[in-house]
C-alpha cells in the first residue's frame, strides 16, 4: 500500500492522519462524557444528551453544520470547568477509554510509514488536551490540535486556535515548510468532507471509513478508499511492533495529562458562523501551538 523506505537525500516526507473514525472508532471530544460524569462536571441529562450525540456521529458521521451545533453545545457545556479537574478525570481514564477504540489497522500503518523513515502527525479538530496523550500513546511525532482559551486556571468556552476544515490545511502546509516535507510525496487519511482541503495538499490522498460525501468526492478523483473495523488494544499488538514505541500512558498521562477540554475544545468557537472564517488567525498566534512535536521515541 505504501511506498518503500524514504531515500534521506530527498525532502522528508510525513503521514497525516485524521483522529477521530480515522485512528479510533469513536470522537475522542465524546468519548469522556461519563467519566465527567462521575467526577461532576456534567448531570445525567448532559451526560445522556452528549452519549446521544456520540452514537450519531458514529452511526453517521457530521457534516459541517453537525459539528456547529455539538460546537455551540459542548463549549456553553464546558464554560467555567476548572481545568486541573478535568487533567485529573482525563489522566485516569485515557487508557481505560482510548486504548480499546484504536482501529488495528490505523496503528499498523502508522507503523508501516515510521518504519519507511515518515513523520506522523495527528491533525484533529479535537482539543490539544486530549490529542496529545493520544498522540503520544500512538508514537506520532507532532499534533496539531485546537486549543482553548483559559483564565484563572477555567475554560472560557472560546478558543485561540481552531484546527478544523481549511484551518487544517494551512497547518500541514507551515508544517511542511518549516520541517521541510514534500507535500507531493505525503500521505493523508481522513473520513470525513470536511477535511478535503487537508487532503487536497498532499500527494497521496486516502479516504478512511468515508462519509457520503467524501466517498463520492474519493471515488471521482479515483483516491483509495480504506475500511477500518478492528479496533484493538495497543498493549495487545505491542509483541508484532517492529517501532519503537513511545511511552505509554504513563508518560501521556503525566505531559498530557494536560489532558483537558475532553475534546470539547474542538467545538468550542466564539465567533465562527462558517467555515470560511477558519482562516482568520494570525500566522504569528498559530505558531505557539502549530504542529506541536511530541517527545522523541524511545
Amino acid at each position: 500500500m505504501l511506498g518503500g523506505v524514504e531515500n534521506h537525500s530527498l525532502p522528508r516526507t510525513a503521514a497525516f492522519f485524521d483522529l477521530d473514525k480515522t485512528v479510533i472508532a469513536k470522537s475522542s471530544t465524546l468519548t469522556f462524557s461519563k467519566s465527567f460524569y462521575q467526577g461532576g462536571l456534567i448531570n445525567r441529562r448532559a451526560a445522556l444528551r452528549t452519549a446521544y450525540t456520540q452514537f450519531v456521529f458514529v452511526v453517521g458521521g457530521a457534516d459541517h453544520e453537525q459539528m456547529e451545533r455539538m460546537r455551540q453545545y459542548l463549549s456553553e457545556l464546558c464554560r467555567g470547568w476548572n481545568v486541573q479537574q478535568v487533567r485529573e478525570i482525563v489522566a485516569e481514564t485515557l487508557h481505560e477509554l482510548i486504548d480499546p477504540i484504536i482501529y488495528d489497522e490505523a496503528a499498523s500503518l502508522i507503523e508501516e510509514h515510521h518504519t519507511a523513515g515518515r513523520d506522523v502527525v495527528i491533525v484533529s479538530t479535537s482539543g490539544a488536551e486530549v490529542v496529545e496523550p493520544i498522540g503520544e500513546l500512538l508514537g506520532a511525532d507532532r499534533v496539531v490540535a485546537t486549543r482553548m482559551v483559559v483564565e484563572d486556571g477555567r475554560f472560557t468556552g472560546e478558543v485561540e486556535y481552531y484546527a478544523y476544515g481549511p484551518t487544517k490545511a494551512e497547518a500541514i502546509r507551515e508544517l511542511a515548510e518549516s520541517e521541510g516535507y514534500d507535500l507531493a510525496r505525503c500521505y493523508a487519511y481522513s473520513d470525513s468532507a470536511t477535511d478535503l482541503p487537508m487532503l487536497e495538499a498532499v500527494g497521496h490522498p486516502y479516504a478512511v471509513n468515508p462519509d457520503r460525501a467524501l466517498r463520492r468526492e474519493a471515488t471521482a478523483r479515483d483516491w483509495p478508499i480504506l475500511s477500518f473495523s478492528r479496533p484493538v488494544r495497543l498493549k495487545q499488538r505491542l509483541p508484532s511492533l517492529s517501532m519503537p514505541s513511545r511511552p505509554a500512558l504513563v508518560a501521556a498521562a503525566a505531559v498530557g495529562a494536560a489532558a483537558a477540554t475532553a475534546g470539547l475544545v474542538w467545538l468550542a468557537g466564539r465567533r465562527r458562523t462558517s467555515t470560511t472564517d477558519l482562516t482568520g488567525f494570525g500566522r504569528k498566534s498559530k505558531e505557539k501551538w502549530l504542529g506541536l512535536p511530541l517527545p522523541p521515541r524511545q
